[in-house]
């Protein structure tokens, strides 16, 4: 039987805590599964407009009390559930150190991290790096650095950041992302036919590729396998 490696895309932005649950969530199932999976990890920024300042951190329970229109204390319980669900994935948030990113040339870092093969380490780094350290994203030396720590070049990596080097990359995953019908993150893409919205369960995601697995897999004389379907929603 021939088998060709599964495709997986991934829209995210290192400034959505659901996304490293996510993340984590892919780990898990990768280890349900014995596939081989290419991930790519593209672009999504919660905010375009986001300032490019480098500010200090910020009252995150006031912040998300006035985004959703909520009193402080449904704001916190938001917060603390968030912080428990983190918890249960072997994630430390410090919603208390975050300070607001835009989120743009973090994305350019990553896009270029993928054609050195670093993409999903980088990936990993930069949640940690925003969501635990609370270091600002908006600051050039922070994204040299998390690249440095993932075994990336720093003089190849300043060079990125501080050109504009890979935003047709990052422009491109968001015009796809609006053509999709993308919402929300993380949104998975498995073989460009069948995607999961959400931070879903390790199992949902592993019966996605496997199943993503046997449409890919093709007697060796060539001839036809039968397609499979997911508990995904057809794109």
């Amino acid at each position: 039987m021939a088998t060709k490696p599964v495709e997986l895309e991934i829209w995210s932005d290192i400034a959505c805590p659901w996304c490293w649950v996510g993340l984590k969530n892919l780990q898990a199932a990768q280890e349900l599964v014995d596939e081989e999976v290419s991930i790519t990890w593209r672009s999504f920024e919660l905010d375009p407009n986001a300032d490019t300042s480098i500010s200090d951190g910020i009252d995150y329970v006031a912040k998300l009390a006035a985004k959703y229109r909520t009193s402080t204390p449904e704001a916190q319980a938001m917060v603390d559930r968030m912080t428990q669900t983190g918890a249960s994935k072997g994630i430390d948030f410090r919603f208390d150190r975050i300070s607001p990113s835009n989120t743009f040339n973090a994305h350019r870092l990553l896009a270029w991290a993928r054609t050195l093969g670093r993409q999903n380490a980088l990936k990993e780094k930069l949640f940690s790096t925003y969501l635990h350290e609370g270091l600002s994203l908006n600051d050039p030396t922070v994204l040299v650095k998390a690249a440095t720590e993932v075994g990336l070049d720093a003089q190849e990596a300043e060079t990125v950041v501080s050109s504009d080097a890979y935003a047709d990359s990052v422009l491109k995953d968001r015009a796809d992302a609006q053509a999709l019908g993308v919402r929300g993150v993380p949104f998975f893409l498995v073989d460009s036919q069948v995607a999961l919205s959400g931070a879903q369960p390790p199992e949902v995601i592993a019966q996605a590729l496997l199943d993503a697995q046997a449409a890919n897999t093709t007697p060796d004389d060539g001839s036809e396998s039968h397609s499979c379907t997911t508990d995904g929603c057809n794109i």
